[in-house]
């Protein structure tokens, strides 16, 4: 089944929402906390996201019509921790859905992100550490860790991240 990928628009709010909290909840389970997770709902994030509309630089995944996954870049926008360079490009997310993944929709949505940044390289990111899993699809893309961290609160928890860059 082919994947088909292209801007988010305000239509797509409610898909996006239900990827990224089944997603969330799939991918972090163990990382964070799980009250936290459990609390989570598509209809509260599709709320959330309504209240300032789906910006540019999102964009989705579709199988078949339906919406399975959902990315997010820009310029990058960390203050914390520098970026390298002037002009850098950054992945604020890549979800896909449980049942998608594995079939070739995070790596077609990874790679028309990227071409939607455009020049702006080196492209960053941040992941949690203990997320084995996406740290490998980032690594198998190309991405490695540049040895930046910071920590990130979720729940009243401190969620170490990592940060990739793209191209290594």
């Amino acid at each position: 089944m082919s994947v088909v990928c292209r801007p988010a628009t305000d239509a797509d709010v409610d898909a996006i929402a239900t990827v990224r909290i089944r997603t969330w909840q799939a991918a972090y389970r163990g990382i964070m906390p799980q009250d936290y997770l459990d609390a989570l709902t598509p209809a509260a994030e599709a709320a959330r996201m309504r209240g300032r509309g789906v910006a540019p630089g999102n964009s989705v995944a579709e199988r078949a019509g339906t919406v399975v996954a959902w990315s997010m870049v820009a310029p990058y926008r960390d203050d914390d921790v520098p970026a390298p360079q002037p002009g850098c490009g950054e992945l604020f997310a890549i979800y896909v859905l449980p049942e998608h993944q594995g079939a070739g929709v995070g790596r077609a949505l990874l790679a028309y992100s990227l071409e939607q940044l455009g020049d702006l390289r080196p492209v960053l990111l941040w992941v949690a550490r203990d997320n084995a899993p996406a740290r490998r699809f980032y690594e198998r893309h190309g991405f490695r860790a540049d040895g930046a961290t910071q920590t990130y609160t979720v729940g009243g928890t401190e969620v170490p991240e990592v940060r990739y860059r793209f191209p290594a």
